[in-house]
């Protein structure tokens, strides 16, 4: 029995697409084979979906409290916000666009209010706009790609007529994407060479069939097919056979690093930020708006996309992922070995990517998942990872991604670090030559051999371990508890410093955030030689927004 176009309608839309690519996941990432044979595709569409389900949820959780139900706009408006913050790679960022674009047609006409037809008109216009807005987004279209489908299954929803209702119209959407997937390899030469459809195309005809699904209240049972030469079904399986078929496509060249973060800025601003990034790489796709995008790109320089961002407006939440290059046919690439780090700031995430790590860049108040960490796991490809929390309330979730990534296959150290300054301290002596239980050994002692401390700001009175503080004193806090309360921050970082160094050092490390003073570092400098020979000091630009300054002595 059909149903209409209304909150409930996308919340099962949630669930059946889930279920979709949580089913074909791993056969996606198999054809994945443009612009970049990554093998991460469906992964990616499924870990943006699944943010997007969890926004729809909170919506729905939202409104019972209040003993209300959400409207289409509410539901609709919070699977596409979902899917901007949570959006992963280059596909994941796409779908991200393409859900604002059904937003901006739904919620401002809020479909529901007007009968079947006037449903179905909503939705016409809905997937017209989706596939027109992907082609905004993306620096330089291309055609063979989730672009081309997104296009055809509009045009075949806009020859449909309006007898099927909303229902119907997705059908059409869905059987239109199906053909369009079918000739991609005809369009695009890669996918021809490989004998594959594209992967992102591929993702999307299984998010309109459980559209379809969701308002026709009956499941379609048709397969997708994956291969062009010989279609294979999904439902039967085809993982190997597509990674046969992928031999060759994997090619030297190309940029070396996958660049992602939100970014709070202006329209101007993120106009020029475009024009930079297309520059710097490739593959540049930049959605969102009213103050929040999503930009992704692909550069061999990642310090410079995220110092755009900077200069463009606020980044966070930055994902910077190292290209394994060239991979043999069978299976993908992978390290020996890889190291795995949450960092707090623009600069560290530079840093621990230079240093060849994975970083996980977080923002205040917004500590990753589980799920992330599992798929900066992934994204390592290697057989052993050294996981790095830098943070004492990251453990339980870290453990828990540990273990998701132990059960398919990966050998994970949890290297107890408690600060950034730890991290820094573990990376330094890691050794990927030497044996996994000596290197875990090494990076677990570097990390425990380095004490630390951050200068904070008191938000409001409280009682501290060194007695109470008023909002706007600054705060001095020693391996985690508050030692020193202070009027300015460099003489507090300095008694810090001092208390810390009483008990012996080598080394003294400072991490400035973004809002530290010019000056600082260099007073600080002087303050240690002056004060404590032989004690060098080293000197990070962090751009953490969480602390002014962190500090480590080794």
């Amino acid at each position: 029995m059909p149903h209409p176009l209304d909150a409930a309608a996308v919340r099962s839309w949630c669930g059946l697409a889930l279920e979709a690519l949580g089913r074909e996941r791993e056969r996606i990432d198999a054809i994945n084979v443009y612009p970049v044979a990554d093998g991460d595709t469906g992964t990616n569409l499924y870990l943006t979906l699944e943010s997007a389900a969890r926004a729809v949820e909170a919506a729905f959780d939202g409104h019972a409290s209040a003993g209300t139900a959400p409207a289409l706009a509410d539901a609709i408006g919070a699977m596409a916000h979902g899917a901007l913050i949570g959006a992963r790679g280059n596909s994941g960022t796409i779908l991200a666009q393409l859900l604002r674009g059904m937003t901006e047609v739904l919620a401002a006409d809020g479909a529901a209010g007007g009968g079947a037809d006037g449903a179905a008109d909503a939705l016409r216009r809905a997937l017209r706009r989706a596939a027109s807005s992907t082609y905004e987004a993306v620096a330089h279209p291309v055609e063979g790609t989730v672009l081309t489908v997104a296009t055809a299954a509009a045009e075949a929803a806009e020859r449909t007529g309006g007898n099927g209702g909303p229902a119907g119209i997705a059908r059409a959407a869905h059987e239109g994407a199906r053909s369009a997937l079918a000739a991609t390899p005809r369009q695009l030469a890669v996918l021809g060479r490989a004998g594959v459809v594209d992967a992102g195309g591929c993702g999307l005809v299984a998010l309109l069939g459980a559209l379809a699904d969701a308002l026709s209240g009956e499941v379609s049972t048709t397969p997708v097919a994956l291969r062009a030469d010989a279609p294979l079904p999904v439902a039967a399986g085809c993982g190997t056979d597509a990674r046969a078929a992928v031999e060759g496509c994997r090619e030297e060249g190309g940029p070396a690093f996958e660049v992602i973060y939100l970014l709070e800025a202006g329209d101007a601003a993120v106009a020029r930020l475009r024009a930079r990034l297309d520059g710097l790489g490739d593959s540049l796709v930049v959605v969102g708006g009213d103050g929040l995008w999503n930009v992704h790109v692909h550069v061999d320089d990642a310090g410079a996309a995220v110092e755009a961002g900077i200069e463009a407006g606020r980044p966070y939440r930055i994902r910077i992922t190292h290209f394994a290059g060239a991979v043999p046919a069978e299976e993908p690439a992978m390290a020996a070995r890889a190291v795995v780090a949450v960092v707090p700031g623009m600069g560290l995430a530079g840093l621990c990517a230079e240093a060849g790590a994975t970083p996980v860049s977080v923002r205040p108040g917004e500590p990753p998942a589980s799920g992330e960490l599992v798929q900066a796991i992934r994204q390592a490809h290697a057989r052993e990872v050294m996981l790095l929390p830098n943070d004492p309330e990251l453990r339980h979730t870290a453990a828990a991604a540990a273990e998701q990534a132990r059960t398919e296959g990966v050998r994970v150290a949890l290297i107890p670090t408690r600060s950034a300054v730890q991290g820094i301290a573990a990376l330094a002596v890691h050794e990927p030559g030497r044996s996994f239980d000596e290197d875990v050994v090494a990076m677990t002692a570097a990390a425990g051999a380095t004490r630390y401390a951050e200068l904070a700001v008191a938000e409001r009175q409280s009682w501290t371990m060194a007695g109470i503080c008023q909002a706007g004193d600054v705060l001095g806090l020693i391996d985690g508890d508050v030692a020193v309360i202070g009027a300015d921050l460099t003489a507090t970082a300095t008694t810090v410093l001092d208390r810390m160094l009483s008990a012996g050092g080598e080394m003294v490390t400072l991490v400035l955030g973004a809002q530290a003073p010019a000056s600082l570092a260099e007073r600080l400098e002087r303050h240690v030689r002056e004060r404590h020979l032989a004690v060098d000091t080293v000197v990070y630009e962090g751009g953490q927004h969480t602390a002014p300054l962190l500090i480590g002595v080794e």
